[in-house]
């Protein structure tokens, strides 16, 4: 069942169910595998601009500076492969202004950041459902090269680094805007179990939903309606879908028993 393109408003739990994930069977393989990646928003009317777009104007001549910057002074703690695309991976996880969009291959992580925020609640959240793999499509020629000799559909900073080693490279192969998938290294348990990639759009001053909108074929949306949050939000606790999970360490373990013990539903 496709959905391209549109919102799928779900009003219980089993429909929500089926929302995300009637979409991945693969005739191909006769496996349930998705071709989608999933991102949340507890707000359904964000869109999906990025963290560097709100610095201010001209961020995008900023860009190559916060890098520089960052590279110069978190060099102690310089990722595996000194690459551009590596630095930005740990930049963005760090909380730097970045081009990148943070996404998860689960639609429960996704539905997580939906509901994570209890003084939300009064607020239709949203979860964005794109299609990487036919994202691809899109690709300059160079770099659908790359990623499909290795029989990837999404990109490692060990892929798009020898074709593409730096931002204006990227932003070189042509004239029509692209989005493409990255695969952050393991930086830490976080990356890990937040089943985490990110996008990437080739010029800084490109949004991705205004993109996608030429595309419609390669996404859609699923809003989950503010009355449907606490049972999602109960289901994914019971689930184990959790701040200590998903941010393993103090701060996460804090982070879910704050919440956990937090009633603030109203009768």
């Amino acid at each position: 069942m496709m959905h391209a393109g549109t919102d799928i408003v779900v009003k219980t739990w089993l429909e929500l169910q089926s929302a995300l994930f009637d979409h991945s069977w693969d005739p191909l393989l006769g496996r349930f595998r998705s071709s989608y990646v999933y991102r949340g928003s507890w707000n359904k009317s964000y869109d999906l601009s990025t963290s560097i777009t709100r610095i201010g104007p001209q961020y995008e001549k900023l860009e190559p500076h916060i890098l520089r910057n960052f590279r110069k002074y978190a060099h102690a703690t310089a990722p595996q492969g000194d690459t551009i695309w590596n630095w930005l991976a740990l930049a963005q996880h760090h909380g730097l202004p970045t081009r990148l969009l943070d996404w998860s291959y689960s639609p429960y992580v996704a539905l997580h950041f939906v509901t994570d925020l209890l003084d939300k609640y009064e607020e239709d959240g949203a979860v964005w459902c794109v299609d990487y793999v036919k994202s691809k499509q899109y690709l300059p020629p160079a770099l659908l090269d790359a990623v499909n000799e290795e029989g990837a559909s999404v990109f490692t900073p060990e892929i798009l680094a020898p074709v593409s080693p730096t931002l204006k490279k990227l932003s070189s192969f042509q004239k029509e805007e692209f989005v493409l998938f990255l695969e952050p290294p393991s930086l830490d348990a976080r990356i890990v179990q937040q089943y985490a990639l990110f996008s990437m759009m080739s010029d800084v001053k490109s949004e991705l939903s205004k993109w996608l909108q030429q595309h419609p074929e390669l996404y859609f949306r699923v809003i989950i309606p503010a009355e449907l949050k606490w049972e999602v939000r109960d289901k994914l606790d019971q689930a184990n879908i959790t701040e200590r999970v998903l941010f393993p360490g103090l701060a996460g373990l804090s982070q879910w028993l704050k919440r956990h013990y937090t009633h603030t539903k109203s009768s």
